[in-house]
């Protein structure tokens, strides 16, 4: 199969147990996921099957949107409540929660200090361009070392600031000491470091108790399927309904069919002459087209070359 097929990833799964399951179920080897998600995090994965690997890293580079909910009171290692408990706000009881580290702190900060006003007041406050410090239970690397193993290890290494954009947060809910919101972010977000440092600024820590990605680019979790659903299909031959083509990726682009005349020079990946080519009139002067030809069948991308009148390609999908 070639396409991109929509997960909805459910809690407990790695984003490399998604693809290994569906190489179980598809019986093909050529799949790959497009950008990592938490194990206990749920919600929108796209995974690449067969031709469509080529644009992973593309659909890597998208914004997202998830739901999460907050958790004030405490600070973990992992800054969700899968890590050992580090510190606690002054007025929470540390036997609340399970695996507190002996060496556990008490912060100075009490959660019953906030309010529903000043919490809001807080959390959007985050919206905006600001620098974020990577988790260290994250799956970035530093000298060729996934900073996860390296935590796993007992080892704290620094990391560099990464920049990232807070687009919207809509706030659903506040019933202290928790906080339900949605955030639309720029890649490589982290919303467990978001949670963790509103909890900072708070000065009565906060972890992230669930995440729901609900997109991802232009990918929703009403197209995801979950594992067990995506097995059904198979089975029962309807999968590749659900399956979607690589060219809906460029939509954005300008459409150019090839004139009969010339498909074997775009079957085999050559330069095109303009005049080979069928496109509105308004999108002539494009810099960039999505390539068919009479039938439909997209072929690639091809963009415009330094010598006027001709397009190259950028990347096929023959």
């Amino acid at each position: 199969m070639d396409g991109i097929l929509i997960v909805n990833k459910e809690a407990g799964f790695t984003s490399h147990d998604v693809v290994a399951k569906l190489r179980g179920i598809l019986h093909q080897k050529k799949i790959g996921h497009t950008g990592t998600l938490d194990p206990q995090a749920q919600g929108v994965l796209p995974v690449c099957l067969g031709k469509a690997t080529k644009v992973s890293s593309l659909l890597t580079d998208t914004d997202k949107a998830y739901e999460a909910t907050l958790l004030f009171g405490l600070v973990t290692d992992t800054q969700d409540a899968e890590g050992t408990v580090l510190s606690v706000a002054a007025d929470q009881d540390r036997n609340q929660f399970e695996s507190v580290s002996e060496d556990a702190t008490v912060m100075d900060g009490r959660v019953s200090d906030l309010t529903e006003a000043k919490v809001r007041e807080l959390i959007l406050s985050f919206i905006g361009k600001s620098e974020q410090i990577p988790p260290m239970y994250s799956a970035k690397k530093v000298d060729g070392k996934k900073l996860y193993e390296l935590a796993r290890e007992g080892k704290e290494v620094e990391r560099k600031p990464a920049s990232i954009e807070i687009k919207n947060i809509t706030i659903l809910f506040v019933e202290l000491p928790r906080v339900r919101f949605l955030v639309e972010c720029s890649k490589g977000t982290y919303i467990r470091t978001l949670c963790h440092d509103i909890g900072q600024k708070a000065g009565c820590g906060a972890i992230m108790e669930t995440l729901l990605r609900t997109r991802s680019g232009q990918f929703t979790l009403d197209e995801a399927k979950k594992l067990s659903e995506i097995q059904q299909m198979q089975e029962e031959g309807s999968l590749e309904e659900c399956l979607i083509p690589v060219d809906r990726i460029f939509e954005t682009y300008p459409k150019a069919v090839v004139k009969d005349d010339h498909l074997v020079a775009v079957a085999n990946g050559n330069r095109l002459q303009k005049d080979w080519i069928r496109v509105d009139r308004e999108e002539q002067d494009a810099e960039l087209f999505r390539i068919y030809d009479g039938e439909g069948k997209f072929y690639g991308l091809y963009e415009a070359a330094k010598e006027p009148g001709f397009l190259k390609p950028r990347q096929m999908f023959i």
